[in-house]
Formats: C-alpha cells, structure tokens, sequence
C-alpha cells in the first residue's frame, strides 16, 4: 500500500464525532498539521458548520499556511459577519502577512462584537 493512500485513510477514517475528536486531540497536542488533515475532509463532508472551519483555520494558522488560513476564515465571516473570533482571527492573519490595512476593519469589529470599545 502506497504511504500516501495509507495516511489519506487514516485521517479520513471513522464517523465525523471520531475524526472531530481526533482533530482536536492532535490540535491540543500542537500537531497543527495533522489536526488540518483531518479537519480538510470534515469540512468538506460538513460545509455549513463553523466548528469544524475555525479549527481547521486555526491549524492553518498556527502552521503558518496563512494564505489557507484566510481562506476558511472568510468563508466564516461571509456566512456570518458577526462570529467574533473569526473576524478576529482573519484580522491577525492578515497581520501576520504584513496586511495591516486589510486587518484593520477585521479587527475593529472584533473589537466592537467583543464590547471593548474605547473609553474617552
């Protein structure tokens, strides 16, 4: 058996509860990589639920595939512009690209869904 196709169907493998508990464990863990190849069939298998998006986005963030971070993260905020931590979360990874003017508004109305507005 081909490594490829053994570890394709070991992280595909199991019920969707099986492979989100899995995700998690190996996001707890810090194996953002391995959490993000579980997490890429899940997403697909169950395109609607932001659970499974923000963490696979999360991974990609912390496994600096930013580009693939943002991605999740906007399908996230389109579907619903008011979910704080991915408008956070798009705001840092655009950051963290030296986006800094794209991030801004992400971050002000994070900042404003979170009620830390400024205090004169």
């Amino acid at each position: 058996m081909d490594t490829r196709t053994y570890d394709t169907e070991y992280y595909a493998h199991g019920t969707p509860a099986e492979r989100w508990e899995r995700a998690r464990l190996f996001f707890d863990a810090r194996d953002y990589t391995a959490a993000a190849r579980v997490l890429v069939g899940l997403v697909e298998e169950v395109p609607e639920q932001t659970g499974p998006r923000l963490l696979l986005a999360r991974a990609y963030y912390h496994s600096a595939q930013l580009q693939r971070a943002e991605g999740e993260l906007r399908v996230i905020v389109e579907r619903d512009p008011v979910e704080h931590y991915a408008r956070l979360m798009l705001g840092r990874t655009l950051e963290r690209q030296g986006r800094h003017t794209e991030a801004g508004p992400h971050l002000r109305i994070a900042s404003a869904l979170a009620g830390d507005f400024p205090q004169d």
